[in-house]
């Protein structure tokens, strides 16, 4: 599992709580510049900073996005006032089809495919 957060002290303190549980040999937590480059991912789970702004937000997702594996899928939690249905329907128009999997107490949950996967 990759954990990856902008915050280093978030990273450190994630990094410090996997070791002491004895699963650093398969977490590790680290900055998106220390992510690979080559790296993929069968699953990405995230609540989307959405206040960053609408560019800065698309970049990221079309950053983190195409590293889904064919099969892969994303999953987001993203409030409805903070526009949830409308990321839904760029996500689908930028290629990654997007299902509302539940909404709750104001929220939605998003899951992101690649387009043409059979998930």
């Amino acid at each position: 599992m990759t954990a990856v957060d902008v915050n280093r002290r978030a990273v450190l303190l994630a990094n410090e709580n996997a070791a002491a549980l004895g699963l650093a040999d398969r977490f590790a937590a680290m900055t998106p510049e220390e992510v690979p480059a080559d790296a993929t991912f069968d699953e990405i789970w995230s609540n989307p900073p959405i206040r960053i702004g609408k560019a800065a937000l698309h970049d990221l997702l079309l950053t983190w996005l195409p590293r889904l594996t064919p099969e892969g899928r994303a999953t987001m939690v993203v409030g409805k006032n903070l526009g949830a249905d409308s990321l839904q329907r760029w996500l689908g128009e930028q290629g990654y089809p997007t299902a509302r999997l539940a909404s709750a107490k104001g929220f939605r949950v998003l899951e992101t495919r690649r387009a043409g996967s059979d998930g």
